[in-house]
């Protein structure tokens, strides 16, 4: 079969093979990794010349999946970042990171894939759990995660060598009761991995994040997130 986007002169045309759906529209919650968050759930629907069985025969035997995806609303780099885990002050090569503003905008995710669903309206559709997309974000290649080669438990991990610390989550009593049963323990894990800027540190600054048709009110204080609010998005 012919490519496309076959490469001329070291350029390459990238067309989206999917889509990817999830709880988060905007940028302000998303986990910093994927896995972090391993019950947000979400899934791959297949873009229109994609959706063909055939091309994901033999998936169903993979517990996990890399997602090749594009930074869909950033269009500038810089050559240095400065780190959200270092405190957002040290200045580090953007190679040596997971920045997302990069000379080619793509990122690389490992998502667990819970199961197939073969048949539906926009064709196989992949339905996974703990990515760190956005809702709407183009997908680009989807690819195997296989342990005897992508694994590497002794590899180096240069200034990130673990998980950032997990916050306490207290909500008010029948607010986290608004949500379905099935999205409660994906928000509360969110809003553990302490969404704001590593810069901003205001107990009583409240933030506002969307998730699903929520707007999900909270400050943190004391190493703890505090939840004052669950409401419904005005224009649901």
């Amino acid at each position: 079969m012919d490519n496309p986007n076959q490469a001329e002169n070291g350029r390459l045309t990238l067309e989206p093979v999917a889509w990817y759906r999830g709880d988060l529209p905007d940028k302000f919650g998303l986990p910093r990794q994927s896995g972090l968050v391993p019950q947000l759930q979400g899934h791959v629907e297949m873009a229109a010349g994609f959706r063909r069985p055939e091309m994901l025969r033999g998936l169903e035997g993979f517990s996990h999946v890399w997602l090749v995806w594009g930074f869909s609303r950033n269009h500038t780099w810089s050559p240095t970042v400065r780190p959200p885990r270092l405190g957002g002050n040290t200045r580090l090569g953007v190679f040596a990171t997971r920045s997302p503003f990069r000379p080619n905008p793509l990122g690389l995710s490992l998502v667990e894939l819970d199961h197939i669903e073969w048949e539906g309206p926009q064709g196989p559709t992949l339905w996974v759990k703990g990515a760190d997309l956005m809702d709407g974000t183009p997908i680009y290649d989807i690819k195997p995660y296989v342990p005897y080669a992508d694994a590497r438990p002794d590899a180096r991990s240069g200034f990130a060598r673990g998980a950032d610390r997990t916050l306490e989550v207290q909500v008010p009593p029948g607010e986290l009761e608004k949500l379905p049963e099935e999205k409660r323990q994906a928000l509360v894990g969110l809003l553990s991995q302490d969404p704001r800027p590593h810069y901003q540190n205001d107990p009583e600054r409240i933030y506002g994040l969307t998730f699903d048709r929520w707007n999900v009110k909270f400050r943190v204080a004391d190493g703890r997130v505090l939840v004052t609010a669950i409401e419904p998005l005005t224009n649901n």
